[in-house]
């Protein structure tokens, strides 16, 4: 269901533009009000729900995403959805973590662990992939509010079952939360993207967004200067002391970044750009997601194999020609020359991002695996809340620049396609080649496809 979410909205958002009266702007806060939230708020997720006790965070999450799709789903107005989606991601940041919280403490058996994990993470592929097809067959049939609806049963359903039949669970040995660095990460990020998505509407050198980027920095500058003096900080500065996790974790940035600041324009790219409905559209964006879901689980055993550097460079050049290519599809392009360059995309993400979380868990201690996991899928989902806000500002300065919106696309395309081979280029310099060391936490994340976002976040503390 948090997946689902992740990726049913894109093919819904052209009709969210025309039935809401809204610009690009809009549609940008849409995506990224429900990513940011889940971003900041996953690693605090996990220690909340050890601390509370994981079924009621896990219930709680549960009851807010699913009252939050209802009030997405009657939304009258942007201000509104975009007010739903913040609370779903507060209800996805509960409900994630303290799902696989859950599930760890059902299977204290190493090898079952494993096997439930890689169930939880196939399910989460599931609604990963189906999330085009879904959000283009509701969206054509009842349109956009559809695709908040379909997660009201699910909801109900979990919250029955689960009162009956879930046990509680929890860690009494777990840290403090981090509350003032979990305010300002929320905070300074939030600042950053309002000035991002914003600038190019109300012009880059308006004394509102000069101040948002002023405060982004200064929030920024607070969370460190915090970070280094608590003694459980949410976000353990000393881990980026070593390279490999320094190096790891930029590169993640990246990978979010342009897989979701690009995946917000596929449908908007096939249906203003190539005339195609809604629900073609979907289905026309199906190959990057089955992309990723097929070639995920094999990323991990590649870099177990070859190293880190070979199979996460590969992955981002492949990303990042994939990208390039779809910069030069044009409204009289055909489909059967624009499928593959969307697998080819997906493909390349698919390589990189198992082995980044696979190089960050190595580069700490076995005790802190869980820790750097999170550390890992919370960038990346910094990076695609950065995506939408950077690339959708490129877009909206070429047309306000006199280019038509084709133009603006392929150019956001191209951009996220040149950043993501320089990235490529800077992990095969300084991405050390290493395996998972024995007894790290490497190996068993090895195949869990990190392609579903929040797949490890509370893994350290669920032991």
């Amino acid at each position: 269901m948090v997946l689902l979410d992740n990726t049913i909205v894109g093919a819904a958002l052209p009709d969210m533009q025309h039935r809401l009266h809204t610009q690009l702007t809009g549609l940008q806060w849409i995506v990224d009000a429900y990513v940011l939230l889940v971003a900041m708020l996953l690693l605090s997720g996990g220690i909340f729900a050890d601390r509370f006790g994981r079924k009621r965070v896990y219930l709680t999450g549960v009851v807010v995403f699913t009252a939050a799709s209802v009030l997405c789903s009657l939304a009258p107005s942007v201000g509104w959805l975009v007010a739903g989606r913040v609370l779903q991601g507060i209800g996805a940041a509960a409900l994630s973590p303290a799902s696989l919280a859950l599930l760890a403490a059902a299977y204290p058996v190493p090898r079952e662990r494993i096997k439930a994990i890689g169930l939880w993470a196939g399910f989460s592929g599931i609604g990963l992939a189906a999330g085009p097809v879904a959000g283009g067959v509701l969206t054509d049939a009842f349109g956009w509010s559809a695709i908040f609806l379909v997660n009201l049963p699910i909801g109900v359903i979990l919250l029955l079952v689960g009162l009956r039949h879930l046990e509680e669970a929890r860690n009494p040995s777990a840290p403090a939360i981090d509350v003032p660095g979990t305010v300002l990460s929320v905070l300074a990020v939030g600042a950053l993207t309002y000035g991002l998505i914003e600038g190019g509407a109300r012009g880059w050198t308006s004394p509102v967004i000069l101040g948002g980027f002023a405060a982004a920095v200064i929030l920024f500058a607070a969370f460190v200067a915090v970070e280094a003096r608590c003694s459980a900080p949410m976000l353990p500065l000393r881990l980026f002391r070593q390279r490999l996790f320094t190096v790891s974790n930029t590169a993640m940035i990246v990978v979010g970044f342009a897989l979701m600041g690009s995946s917000f324009f596929f449908s908007q790219f096939f249906v203003y750009v190539q005339g195609s409905s809604i629900l073609r559209a979907g289905l026309q964006t199906l190959p990057a997601s089955l992309a990723m879901v097929i070639v995920s689980p094999f990323a991990g055993r590649l870099a177990a194999r070859y190293g880190f550097r070979i199979v996460v460079t590969t992955g981002l050049a492949l990303a990042g020609l994939g990208l390039l290519a779809l910069g030069m599809v044009h409204a009289d392009t055909g489909y059967g020359n624009v499928w593959w360059r969307l697998g080819i995309v997906g493909i390349g993400f698919a390589l990189t991002m198992s082995p980044l979380t696979g190089a960050a868990i190595e580069a700490v201690s076995p005790q802190e695996g869980g820790l750097a996991s999170g550390i890992s899928s919370t960038t990346r989902q910094i990076g695609a809340v950065l995506g939408v806000a950077v690339l959708g500002a490129i877009v909206r300065t070429r047309q306000s620049g006199g280019a038509s919106f084709e133009a603006g696309i392929d150019s956001a395309f191209v951009a996220a396609g040149a950043i993501t081979l320089a990235t490529a280029v800077f992990t095969g310099l300084w991405l050390a080649r290493s395996k998972p060391a024995e007894g790290s936490a490497a190996p068993q994340r090895s195949t869990d496809p990190d392609a579903i976002i929040t797949s490890n976040e509370a893994s350290v503390n669920s032991r």
